[in-house]
């Protein structure tokens, strides 16, 4: 069963982990000061990086500024944000993406994070890919960006299914998330590739669990390893 992920930021809000949080937070703003973001999506190249870790916990810092967030679960296949806000997956995304009424007070949960609310995946569908290619979720989309500051998406990888692309086209901006020492530079090569193929808006790299050899990132025992930064999409960082 995939498990949720640590807040820290919610848990320990003074440790430095919840500091680079922010710092990448402010980061991400800065870098579009002139075309503000009212959606974003979190993706990686592989499973298993960390891009639930980081959207969730990125989600809680724009909260904790006074911005009314949402942050969707739309990795339908792998959904975690259920289990790490520890609310019911009965209904979500896919209950409204299959539905002929936008109920969306029926899915969407309030935390306890002011200023943050989420909506989980919901069943997994047969097919998640055609359901996010749709008018429907374009209107979803329009919709809620009316009723909310910032809605964060937490998309799959890239490198496992077409989601991240079709999202990547949907919104202001994607993150990829790199995790040094575990995603492959070639991996995280096709990735970039394949959102540029469809013309996504790539505005950054979250490079995660760095090393403190190799970095400046903090430690962050929760998370196994280190947080490194944010690097905007015109910087030229090596994985």
């Amino acid at each position: 069963m995939q498990k949720g992920v640590s807040l820290i930021t919610v848990s320990d809000p003074k440790s430095t982990i919840a500091e680079q949080f922010r710092t990448i937070r402010t980061n991400i703003q800065f870098s579009q000061v002139d075309d503000q973001l009212r959606t974003l999506s979190f993706t990686s190249s592989g499973p298993s990086e960390g891009k639930s870790t980081v959207s969730a916990n990125i989600a809680v810092t724009f909260a904790d500024q006074g911005m009314k967030t949402l942050l969707i679960d739309a990795d339908m296949r792998r959904p975690t944000i259920h289990q790490t806000f520890q609310i019911p997956n009965r209904k979500g995304l896919t209950t409204i993406l299959t539905s002929s009424k936008n109920d969306y007070d029926s899915v969407i949960v309030k935390t306890k994070v002011a200023n943050l609310s989420v909506m989980p995946s919901g069943p997994v569908p047969p097919n998640p890919s055609e359901l996010l290619n749709t008018h429907k979720m374009d209107q979803i989309i329009e919709e809620l960006s009316e009723q909310y500051d910032l809605i964060i998406f937490d998309a799959p990888p890239v490198g496992s299914v077409t989601d991240a692309q079709i999202i990547g086209t949907k919104v202001d901006g994607s993150i990829l998330v790199v995790p040094q020492g575990i995603a492959l530079k070639g991996a995280v090569l096709q990735a970039k590739d394949a959102l540029d193929s469809v013309h996504a808006r790539i505005i950054g790299t979250i490079m995660n669990r760095v090393s403190r050899k190799n970095g400046t990132g903090y430690y962050g025992g929760y998370y196994g390893g280190y947080y490194g930064g944010y690097y905007g999409k015109n910087e030229d960082k090596k994985n």
